[in-house]
Parts: C-alpha cells; structure tokens; sequence
C-alpha cells in the first residue's frame, strides 16, 4: 500500500505518536527515532506550544564571541550557528579594535510600521486628506489596543499615508508608526492595524485588504562604528585591500550578496541565540541594502589619516527581549541574561556590534590570506564526524585532510578506515 502524508489529525496526536507516524513513514531505524525523542533543554510540552506538529527539537551550536567592547561595556555574546569559523573570526574581530576603544553603537527609538492596503479609491488624494485629517482619532483607537504598552510608555506615534502605483492602479497605504519599546513588536502592530482598519475603510470609501507589520524597519535602525589599527591588520597595504573589496562589493550586486551575508553570519548568530525572528532581520537587512534601488554593502569602509581602518554599519534591527520564543525558549533567555542587557535596544547595538566584526574578519580573511585557510580547518571536523569520527579521530582525520588540501567527505572516509586499523 502506497504511503501517504495526509494523515487525518495528525495535529491532534501526541508527540510521541507524531513521532511514530514518522517514524513507520520514513523508516527510521529505532536510534534515529530515539534522537527525535531527545527534547534537550527545549522541553517537547513547550516546543509543541510554539510550533506546529512538532515532532522533535533541532539542535544548533552555540558558543560565544569573546573580546567585545560595545559602548564601553564588557560583553560576551552568544552565537548560535553551524557554520565553522564565524565565532572565532568574530572574536578575533573585536580583539583587534579594543585598543581604539571597541564598538561604538546607538540605535533610533524601536518603531515598527504597520501596514494598510487600501484599494477601490478614484480620487486617491482626497482619501490620504481625509484620513491625515482623522489622525488623532484614528491613533487612540489603536492605542487603545494595548494599554499594556502605553503604560510601559510605547504605542502608536504617529500616522503617514503614501499613494502608490501599482499594476492593479493606485493604492492608499496607510502606515502605522508604533513604538514597541522592548518587544519585536509584531503582535501590537499587526492587532493596532486590524482594528484601524475599518475605520479607515469608512473615511476613505475603500476597500482594506492587507493589515500587517512590514519587516523594512526603517524607522528602527542600529548602527555601529570602529576603528581597526593597522598594525593588528597586518600592514596598510591589507587596509587597502579591505577598502577595495568593500569598493567592490558596493559596486556588484553578485559580490555584494556574499559580502552582506558574512554581515549576517554574525547578525543572524545572535538574533537566533536570543530567540528573534532571524527571517524578519534578514529580509529587513537585504531590502534595507536595496533601498536606493541598487543592491549594496551594508558596511562602509575607509582609511583614516593614520592609515587605520574605520567601518561602520548601519541596518535596521527589529529585535526584543520580551514575547515570542525569547519569553518561552529557556535557552534565549539564557543568552539574554550572558549578553547582560536590560533593553531591547542594547540587544540591537550588540548585534550590529557582532555584524561589523564579522564583516571586517570576512573581508580581512579575502585581503590577506584567502578565506580558506582559516575556514576549512574548522570545515574539516565537520567533515570528519559526518563520516562516524568520533573523539581523537575527528582531529586527527581533519588535520590531515588540511594538510592535503583535500577536505571532501570521500578522504575522511578512507582516513577513517586507516586510522581506525592503526
């Protein structure tokens, strides 16, 4: 009988039954289902609280970046990621700027703007006159949405209405402007413009579709600056080449995509560790990048008078240490209590921190020696336990494939029959 994935309340099953429904499904030998049923420091009646048909919790490293400075503080920063190399590299990062006082970081008041899509307007004008004119009326019914949040001194600000051109013809946006204070925020934004809504729909004669966050933050940016001495560089002439691969990338949106993605090697490390919305920040990031209506770095970098590399970063940084999964995963808020802040905005001033680090490990790495090196010596111990190494081996079947120049998983196969015999 042929298998099928429509299993009739499967979201009604405990987890232990989703398991086996799996398990029977895929034919997983009893030592995979056993790693399904690991729960970790994740317990399954909370993970199932959060997700949907969970049937295990996927495990990701972390580990900390040490050595950073953030605005005269002392900080040591989780980072979750599989990927080699990002924590160390980040590390190292920081060290180098200490001397010229570390990272320098602010960020703007944490607003987030909600969305309302209105269509069926002819006279588009008349409609964002009427609705500005309503404003007040309009932003205490959707504070009085969340008397929580005002109380603790956040809510909807102010108003801004757009009139865009679209194929389907002109569309009235109307946008929310909500500070969130210590929340990502989604959940206020998006219950304030359901409930505006409506009224919107009466003063504009129109018809309301969408009502929803929009993930570009425009409105709440972090920004970070430093200035790396050349000497920890390893000369003027690697300063140079930083300010030419920087050149590069805010040139060429094909380099630039691997440029800002070493950015959010680091970015996105932390915001997951903390329990964020890593999907929100990323396509915050590459839409901010592209906001001119070119791809481009999120970083600057240039040469000071002394020859030293100065780099700054600039991004919008929708995170918080309050709701969602930071609130209910036992890990994230671990990381919040390692990072040692009490406001959202020293999370965002963190992770702007890390970015510009990683970026400047990155762009060092391709300037001075290749991103290899350093890389594929960390790569290699992934390869050697994808193939069953296990304590010494892993070492040593890794150092050898470095040595070789060869790390593909067909080597770590044939080291790890020899090592094994010797």
């Amino acid at each position: 009988m042929p298998k099928s994935s429509e299993i009739s309340g499967f979201y009604k099953l405990t987890v232990v039954e989703r398991v086996k429904a799996v398990r029977d499904f895929a034919g997983l030998s009893e030592e995979e289902q056993a790693l399904l049923e690991k729960p970790g420091a994740l317990a399954f009646d909370v993970a199932n609280r959060m997700v949907e048909n969970v049937i295990g919790v996927m495990p990701v490293p972390m580990g900390v970046a040490m050595n950073f400075l953030v605005n005269g503080k002392e900080v040591i920063v989780p980072m979750a990621i599989e990927e080699p190399s990002v924590i160390a590299a980040a590390s190292n990062a920081a060290k180098m700027t200490r001397a010229k006082g570390g990272f320098q970081a602010t960020t703007t008041d944490p607003i987030m703007i909600g969305q309302i899509q209105v269509v069926g307007i002819q006279d588009v004008n008349r409609a964002r006159f009427e609705i500005l004119a309503r404003k007040d009326g309009l932003l205490k019914h959707a504070n009085a949405q969340d008397p929580v949040l005002i109380s603790l001194g956040g809510g909807a600000r102010d108003l801004e209405v757009r009139i865009i051109d679209t194929f389907q013809g002109k569309m009235v946006i109307v946008e929310l402007l909500v500070d969130c204070r210590d929340a990502m925020g989604a959940n206020a934004v998006n219950t304030m413009t359901e409930a505006v809504a409506p009224l919107v729909e009466g003063i504009s004669g129109g018809h309301v579709y969408l009502r929803i966050i929009s993930n570009l933050a425009v409105k709440r940016l972090a920004r970070a600056k430093a200035t790396f001495p050349k000497e920890e560089l390893g000369g003027e002439g690697v300063v140079d080449g930083i300010v030419n691969a920087y050149a590069f990338a805010a040139a060429d949106p094909f380099r630039c995509a691997t440029h800002n993605k070493g950015i959010m090697n680091g970015v996105t490390a932390v915001v997951l560790a903390t329990g964020n919305d890593t999907r929100a920040i990323e396509a915050g990031a590459h839409s901010y990048a592209s906001r001119s209506g070119h791809y481009t770095s999120l970083t600057t970098w240039e040469k000071d008078a002394n020859g030293d590399l100065v780099g700054t970063l600039e991004m919008p940084m929708a995170v918080g240490i309050v709701g969602g999964a930071t609130a209910s995963n036992p890990i994230a808020k671990l990381a919040v209590k390692i990072l040692a802040i009490k406001t959202a905005r020293e999370l965002a001033e963190v992770i702007v921190s890390v970015g510009l680090a990683q970026n400047l490990a990155a762009l060092r790495a391709l300037a001075a020696e290749g991103i290899q090196r350093g890389h594929m010596s960390l790569h290699a111990r992934n390869v050697a336990i994808s193939v069953g190494a296990k304590g010494d081996l892993i070492d040593k079947i890794s150092a050898q494939m470095v040595a070789e120049k060869k790390v593909r998983v067909d080597r770590a196969k044939e080291l790890l029959a020899e090592f094994s015999k010797a």
